[in-house]
């Protein structure tokens, strides 16, 4: 990897930010990991897991590795030295965190992760993801039914060290690929980020300017591309996203995005913060390490009622 002074910088930033809570007891210090909160399902993951940790009368750490694998390391290392109880991490990449979680396990600090998964067992106490491939089929399904079972369509998926992007993938071609007369004529990584899927799209389109639907790995895709066809004046292409955003919403709302998938990363931070104090509390192990959360259709029936990644009574 090449280190920028930008990256340094943004270290040394996470690092000062794990340094300043000097009230907080090493006997009661939750640290909470996860990439940017510039998007904002990472976001109402560290916060869900901050108040669920502070209700339960901890102090909480909590800063952003956004998706550097060397800024995590780096994290952890601190979170150790401060003697931190559990570490709750939405992880940089499923390989290259597992000596990271392993790390802290040698140290007596157990992990508790949320949303990705990383390619090895036994490592952390919990893994705590949106049931992904149930979570595409339903998105899938959608989008066939608004593309009446044809046409063309662009599938726009998610950074390739997160093996959440290869599930949604499979999760969508496993539906849509039983329909043969819809046709993708590009499938193009956009890194979860929506000024790439904005340009990815302009690109796209360029080439195939009479494209009648895309399926995007999330919502900050399909954010990102909703914006580039309106502003090539392509108002009727189906967009389907991935997460269950306020953004989504709105857009669906407003007649633009025509529907997300809802993964609830409010409620699986704060499981991930009730197994570590019980684990705390009492070395209590989850049933189980791998646990899936299954995802929810919002399309315009129930869109008014989502808000902060959860459906609303």
């Amino acid at each position: 990897m090449k280190i920028t002074r930008r990256t340094t910088i943004a270290v040394i930033a996470g690092l000062m930010a794990l340094g300043t809570a000097h009230s907080a007891s090493a006997a009661d210090l939750i640290a909470i990991i996860t990439p940017s909160p510039d998007n904002p399902f990472f976001k109402a993951e560290a916060e869900g897991a901050a108040a669920k940790a502070k209700e339960l009368g901890y102090d909480v750490l909590v800063a952003s590795h956004d998706d550097d694998a060397n800024k995590q390391s780096e994290l952890i290392d601190t979170a150790i030295g401060r003697g931190a109880k559990a570490i709750i991490l939405d992880n940089a990449g499923a390989d290259a965190t597992v000596a990271a979680v392993k790390k802290a396990k040698d140290a007596g600090i157990p992990a508790f992760l949320i949303d990705r998964e990383i390619n090895a067992s036994g490592v952390a106490v919990a893994q705590i993801v949106s049931n992904n491939y149930q979570g595409a089929q339903l998105g899938a399904q959608e989008f066939v039914k608004l593309m009446g079972e044809k046409g063309t369509f662009v599938e726009l998926v998610g950074k390739e060290s997160d093996t959440n992007a290869g599930i949604r993938s499979k999760g969508y071609h496993d539906v849509i690929d039983a329909y043969p007369d819809l046709k993708m004529v590009a499938q193009q990584s956009a890194n979860w980020s929506q000024p790439e899927a904005f340009q990815k799209m302009e690109t796209i389109l360029q080439a195939n300017p009479d494209i009648k639907g895309v399926i995007s790995g999330n919502d900050t895709m399909a954010m990102g591309a909703i914006a580039a066809l309106q502003a090539a004046g392509k108002k009727d292409v189906i967009v389907v996203g991935f997460d269950g955003s306020n953004d989504v919403r709105d857009s669906i709302l407003g007649s633009g995005i025509k529907a997300t998938v809802l993964q609830p990363a409010y409620a699986e931070a704060q499981i991930a913060v009730t197994q570590a104090n019980d684990y705390i509390k009492s070395k209590a192990m989850p049933a189980q390490e791998k646990q899936l959360m299954d995802c929810v259709l919002i399309n315009g029936d129930n869109a008014a009622k989502l808000e902060t990644f959860a459906l609303t009574q």
